[in-house]
């Protein structure tokens, strides 16, 4: 159930599709007899030096794909120097992952009817170091995945006959969570009011996304949290534009992985006219579909001065743990550093939408 979590979207699918296949319609220019050597792809996201313009992206269950996944992530990007998002859905708490975490420690936060709630989570990123506060916008109500329904997807799973068979078969993965006391949604259980176990904890997440969130919302965050703030979940211009007006500091061009609106465009698809909007005004990211060094390389040539990366991440982790996420993104930064060159580039601050071949891109 957890893979199955991770490796779909939401109705139809197609929206989940759309991101990877979209990006493999766009096609590079190969150029030849350019000076390869001294390539560089350091830039920086919400002014945060990184190897690479790649963050790791927020996902919910991250400890249930590996046992104790966040702080392994953690782990791994501070090692490999780009920045890790925790989601407010994490297994491990706010306070276990700063004791791992480097400088380019994000947090993201839903907004919740319990606005005290919001408060105090807010107040533990801050006193946990957390060096830049993301805001989910696109997930007031929960879009319908068939998959997780089918599965009955709980945290931890149920002792169903179909769940027991299905843990038999992975003994590793029972192991690492026998291992571990971390099995619950640490940024809540013990925090939020009511909700002191797993019982409660359910009834409370049914209730709590807040479908009343407005931009009047995202200014209060911001002058609550006072310090860099990101809004992801950006896919028209229209709104890109009032995402700048509330003085945040970076948006993700984003559709939840299609994970919400099944029939909504692709992230690149949406990402150009974003960009041609509000590129001047604030850093533009894009998430959704990045499987490789190369959909990186695309994205950045659109005009996204950062991506984020969740199934790609997760896939590594569930694999290997620290070991599997370290792997995906030196697989990632060995793409993205190889396509630069290929392109007749040896700094990625020079690359623009002229690598890419006329006709394949959106825009």
């Amino acid at each position: 159930m957890f893979y199955d979590y991770a490796d779909s979207g939401s109705y139809t699918e197609s929206t989940y599709r759309a991101n990877s296949e979209d990006f493999q319609k766009i096609k590079l220019r190969q150029r030849v007899a350019v000076n390869m050597e001294n390539r560089t792809t350091r830039t920086t996201m919400a002014g945060q030096d990184v190897a690479m313009p790649v963050a790791i992206a927020p996902t919910g269950l991250t400890g249930m794909q590996h046992a104790d996944g966040e702080i392994l992530g953690a782990r791994a990007a501070r090692a490999f120097g780009v920045p890790f998002t925790l989601s407010t859905m994490s297994i491990c708490s706010i306070e276990d992952v700063a004791e791992h975490a480097g400088p380019g420690f994000w947090f993201q936060v839903y907004v919740m009817r319990d606005r005290d709630f919001v408060e105090r989570l807010i107040d533990r990123a801050r006193a946990a170091g957390v060096s830049a506060l993301q805001v989910t916008l696109d997930l007031q109500i929960l879009g319908q995945r068939h998959k997780d329904i089918r599965n009955g997807l709980s945290t931890p799973p149920r002792p169903t006959l179909a769940n027991l068979l299905d843990l038999a078969t992975k003994p590793r993965w029972c192991l690492g969570m026998l291992g571990t006391k971390r099995r619950s949604f640490g940024n809540i259980v013990g925090h939020a009011k009511g909700v002191g176990d797993l019982s409660s904890l359910s009834s409370w997440t049914a209730e709590q996304f807040d479908p009343r969130l407005n931009w009047r919302d995202i200014e209060w965050i911001k002058k609550r949290w006072g310090g860099k703030l990101i809004l992801k979940g950006i896919m028209d211009a229209d709104d890109a534009r009032l995402a700048v007006e509330t003085g945040a500091d970076a948006i993700v061009v984003s559709n939840h992985g299609g994970r919400q609106l099944d029939g909504a465009p692709s992230s690149i698809h949406a990402l150009p006219a974003i960009v041609d909007a509000v590129g001047r005004d604030i850093e533009v990211w894009m998430d959704g579909g990045i499987r490789g060094g190369q959909d990186v390389l695309k994205a950045w040539a659109l005009g996204a001065r950062g991506t984020l990366i969740g199934r790609s991440f997760l896939y590594g982790l569930g694999a290997f743990g620290e070991a599997g996420v370290t792997r995906a993104l030196q697989i990632i930064h060995k793409e993205l550093d190889i396509t630069m060159a290929f392109c007749g580039h040896t700094d990625i601050h020079r690359v623009d939408r002229s690598i890419l071949l006329p006709g394949t891109f959106p825009g």
